[in-house]
């Protein structure tokens, strides 16, 4: 049995460096999108909570002033009240202010990278903001 020679000069079984990058660019590509698309599903979420939240909120109304002057207004205390225990019950963490009859939620969350965090980008933030008012009554409906 005769054993065969290797020739030099023939590269088989080697890896060149334009492979290892090229490879490490398509991780790093397929990580981004893999991530920010986790990232915009996560935004999505918080923007639909801080809506709920601020909706929540809108339908505190002081129902005294309503009934005595058709006027519709919220109750500050009750409606920041009202969106902070939706954001409670949500599991979220946000900042709920009241300004002008209207209810503000901003909502933070943190999105953990499944990818991205090999090269040190182990999280991303966040944020969704919604707001509400409280509507007039339709229609025919009793005060």
């Amino acid at each position: 049995m005769s054993r065969r020679r290797a020739a030099h000069g023939r590269d088989e079984g080697t890896v060149t460096a334009f492979v290892v990058v090229v490879a490490a660019a398509f991780v790093m590509f397929g990580g981004l999108i893999l991530d920010a698309g986790g990232a915009l599903a996560d935004k999505t979420t918080a923007m639909g909570i801080a809506q709920e939240a601020a909706r929540a909120g809108a339908q505190q109304l002081d129902l005294t002033t309503y009934r005595s002057t058709g006027t519709v207004r919220l109750l500050p205390d009750e409606a920041a009240g009202a969106a902070r225990a939706y954001l409670a019950q949500a599991g979220a963490t946000g900042a709920v202010t009241i300004v002008d009859n209207t209810v503000n939620v901003a909502v933070t969350v943190t999105h953990h990278n499944q990818l991205l965090g090999i090269v040190g980008l182990d999280t991303l933030t966040v944020t969704g903001t919604g707001s509400a008012h409280p509507a007039p009554p339709a229609a025919g409906a009793a005060p």
